[in-house]
Order: structure tokens, then sequence, then C-alpha cells
């Protein structure tokens, strides 16, 4: 299990899984955000706890992000719409974790700017953008 909370405390979220890896998205706003995303569903294997303030871009309708109102810090994002089998796909910002949970973890590339396609791994790990 994965945990994962914002500076002041007021937002954390819990990952029930173990991902394989995180995600660094290239797209205008996740590369601005820097956030590195684990992804899972609401309610099932990610609960998030803590009142958020949403954002949602004024170009596309299908993900809300979540910050802490408190100390500014991005948490989560949720799909604004269920799947088929009603299940809301979130993903959470592993840089709210502790490192040494999640230091190990690839991280894989997408290109959410031009492509919308996975990158190649370059093999670097978190802890590789930390540090």
């Amino acid at each position: 299990m994965l945990e994962g909370t914002c500076h002041c405390g007021d937002v954390s979220w819990t990952h029930d899984g173990a991902p394989a890896a995180v995600t660094a998205c290239s797209c205008t706003i996740c590369r601005r955000y820097g956030a590195l995303w684990a992804y899972g569903h609401l309610n099932d294997d990610i609960r998030v706890s803590g009142r958020t303030t949403a954002y949602r871009r004024a170009d596309s309708g299908d993900i809300d992000f979540h910050f802490c109102p408190t100390c500014g810090c991005l948490s989560h994002y949720i799909a604004t719409a269920a799947k088929q089998d009603g299940r809301v796909v979130t993903a959470v910002n592993v840089r709210m974790s502790e490192p040494g949970s999640v230091e190990g973890l690839p991280v894989n590339h997408f290109d959410g700017l031009e492509t919308w396609h996975a990158l190649p791994s370059n093999g670097r790990t978190v802890r590789d953008l930390w540090f």
C-alpha cells in the first residue's frame, strides 16, 4: 500500500495496489505540475480524504485535478465520467509519498503534448528524479 499527504496534512490518499511504475506526462498541464502519477479507481483501490479544490482544463473536461486549498499541493486527479463498468479512473501524485516508499518505482513517460503515446523507458526511477 502507498500513502501520500499534502504538505500541511489536510489532504491524504492511499493506494491499495502496488503500482509497477509511475507516469510522467508531458501534456501542457502535467509538465507544469511535475506530478508522477500512479493509477487506480476511486473508492476501490484509491481512497482520498480531506477537502480539496478542483481544476478542470478549459479545453478538456475529461479530468478534474485536485489540490489542497491550504498548502496548494496537487494530490490527485479524477476522471469526470465513469467507465462502462461504473468505476471512476483516478491517479494519485506519488510526489506526496515518503521517498523510501516510492523511490524504486520505474518512471514511464507519456507524450501527452504531441503524439498521445507512451515513450520508451529510459530506466530511470522516482529516486533519479528527486536527487
